[in-house]
């Protein structure tokens, strides 16, 4: 019966990851189904962190978080959780032995968003780190499967395609995250004189970690090139798409992908890694 119960709490993740991200549902789909599970729970236990950053204005969330907190850890001491999408990901974390120190990266990144609206530099590569790379890092250790060189090998590669999805995110989200938590991610950027220049730099910077992360993905175990790639061609064509919007438009609304044209990309995608990825 514990099965059961382990079977369920995955399948409560996977709902949360098709009820946020119907393009990270799609790239799961991609995966070898072996992964499919794991990646879910990663996904679901990040989603629900977010969630109370962004989303439970009404309610104390530095309360919400620390308590989060507290009880993630418990369910991987304990290897058990009455909070599905904590037992999910406490049974990843413990069969795949993803480092604690990826999951304090994370959640201090998420209590970073409590507090602050601004960056510098040193505060802005802390919050991509432990935002967005070490999650790429949790999938890592999923795609690896014990194998301790594989996972070395890639950890670079892994952080920056980590890096331009969270900044992709931020160029897009920029309306919203200032209009409505009051935050502008990018260094020396202000909201109300986002010029072309800062533009230019900003998609210059992730330009590049779209480059370093290519040959990474070309190098994954097969059974996750396939969803892992997918992923990268979808924000990489949002980023095109932000790249010939001018900045007035990234002020008034959110660059979005067509359901179809995303669709698109799946098949398309499909047919380059049958050819030049294998």
């Amino acid at each position: 019966m514990m099965e059961l119960f382990d079977q369920t709490t995955f399948e409560c993740s996977r709902l949360i990851t098709q009820r946020y991200s119907t393009s990270f549902t799609l790239g799961i789909k991609t995966l070898h189904k072996r992964f499919h599970f794991p990646v879910y729970a990663i996904y679901g236990f990040v989603r629900y962190a977010d969630e109370i950053v962004d989303t439970f204005h009404s309610h104390d969330k530095e309360a919400l978080l620390s308590e989060f907190e507290k009880d993630t850890y418990r369910a991987i001491e304990k290897g058990i959780s009455l909070n599905p999408v904590l037992h999910a990901f406490q049974l990843v974390v413990n069969h795949y032995a993803i480092d604690k120190a990826l999951i304090e990266a994370f959640l201090y990144s998420m209590r970073m968003d409590l507090k602050e609206t601004a960056h510098d530099p040193n505060s802005y590569n802390e919050y991509i780190y432990g935002s967005a790379e070490v999650v790429g890092l949790m999938c890592l250790k999923v795609f690896c499967e014990g194998d301790q060189t594989k996972y070395d090998e890639l950890v670079t590669p892994a952080r920056k395609l980590g890096a331009a999805f969270q900044k992709v995110n931020f160029i897009r989200d920029i309306k919203s995250d200032y209009e409505e938590r009051g935050r502008v991610y990018f260094p020396g950027v202000d909201f109300n004189d986002f010029t072309k220049s800062n533009k230019q730099q900003i998609e210059e910077d992730i330009q590049r970690d779209f480059d370093d992360a290519l040959v990474g993905i070309m190098n994954l175990p097969s059974g996750a090139r396939m969803g892992v790639y997918l992923a990268y061609r979808y924000y990489l064509k949002l980023f095109k798409k932000i790249q010939n919007c001018p900045p007035g438009k990234i002020k008034e609304e959110r660059i979005r992908i067509p359901d179809i044209r995303k669709m698109s990309i799946l098949v398309s995608s499909y047919f380059t890694h049958r050819l030049t990825l294998r």
